[in-house]
């Protein structure tokens, strides 16, 4: 496979504008937010050759390979005009926007040099898991800031471990830090947003992303998964503090039918009554009709239609603004191009 960005650098396209860090991105695209669409440029993918060290050992489900299909079915003539971006690594200040102190610096103390440490029953780390979670995390605020700014239209985080399974105080589920989590505070924080809105269709319920949420005014957490499944939490009945989580959650055989219904009756019309400022994708793409631990049968076409109906709430209600960030999907060829699928109808806008 050739090098990510060419040489490990950004880029805009196939041999367009070099953008070789992060202030080179704002110089060439900065604009002054508007309220025509057309201000921002594109659609930004960020990225990180460093996702590729998180190796948590043979047959465990979030393997290298993942992102290694994803950077491929990304590399064609289709997405030549993607804006392109390494992930910088996050900063301490971000992530304590949404995880204990404590919980960092155990992430840090514990990760390996060499060979591999387990912190659970399913989380693992390798010698590069620690570097490839601050980027997952820094990746997430690098793309929050990019569409905040309107330097890009949308983006699409292609990073992991992924994320929304992390608890404030505790990694979970193949999830070091909530990038979800964190990009929603930061757009709060650093940004102003009044609204965030965090719609998740991973197979599985993002509970960390919930809990951390639970009381916050702020964010409107949208959730459709499989249940009963792992971690067994995502209830109709689970609604939050503030009446701000929506649970939806679908039978084991469900497809494409049951899924639109659910975005249809529960999820689309709590989305655009909350008005957000940004959108926020979990995206994960477990709930594929061929994959391996989940037991829904979505296919591509389900993942581009919740993305353009978000996507047309978007237009109406914060200026098209959407940050994806990738969660799971664990056969390789089916994420590619469901991941494909999804961002080549955020490239449509």
């Amino acid at each position: 496979m050739p090098p990510l960005y060419g040489e490990g650098r950004p880029r805009n396209g196939r041999g367009g504008v070099q953008l070789t860090r992060r202030a080179a991105l704002a110089g060439v695209l900065s604009l002054a937010a508007s309220p025509s669409r057309a201000a921002a440029p594109g659609t930004l993918f960020v990225s990180h050759p460093a996702a590729l060290a998180h190796d948590p050992g043979p047959g465990w489900p979030d393997s290298p390979e993942r992102l290694r299909a994803v950077f491929s079915a990304l590399d064609g003539p289709r997405f030549a005009d993607l804006l392109r971006m390494e992930a910088p690594s996050a900063a301490h200040e971000a992530v304590l926007r949404v995880h204990a102190p404590a919980h960092l610096a155990r992430l840090e103390a514990l990760a390996p040099k060499k060979g591999r440490a387990q912190l659970g029953a399913d989380v693992v780390m390798s010698a590069g898991s620690y570097e490839a979670a601050l980027r997952a995390a820094g990746g997430a605020v690098a793309a929050v800031d990019a569409v905040m700014r309107a330097e890009a239209r949308n983006a699409f985080a292609a990073t992991r471990p992924p994320g929304h399974h992390a608890r404030a105080d505790a990694p979970m589920g193949f999830c070091f830090f909530n990038n979800a989590a964190i990009a929603a505070r930061h757009a709060i924080d650093a940004h102003r947003a009044e609204r965030v809105a965090i719609v998740d269709f991973d197979v599985h319920h993002g509970n960390g992303v919930q809990e951390i949420f639970w009381n916050e005014q702020k964010v409107l957490y949208c959730s459709t998964h499989q249940s009963p499944l792992y971690p067994g939490t995502g209830a109709v009945t689970e609604t939050g503090a503030h009446d701000n989580i929506v649970n939806a959650p679908l039978a084991r055989g469900d497809g494409g039918a049951a899924f639109r219904d659910a975005l249809k009756t529960r999820i689309l019309p709590r989305l655009d009554a909350f008005a957000p400022d940004m959108i926020v994708f979990c995206a994960g793409f477990d709930a594929h009709l061929h994959d391996p631990l989940g037991g829904l049968r979505l296919i591509e076409e389900d993942f581009r239609d919740v993305t353009l109906r978000a996507m047309e709430i978007a237009a109406r209600r914060c200026r098209g603004r959407i940050v994806s960030l990738l969660e799971g999907g664990y056969a390789p060829k089916d994420l590619a191009a469901s991941a494909a699928a999804h961002v080549g109808a955020l490239m449509d806008a």
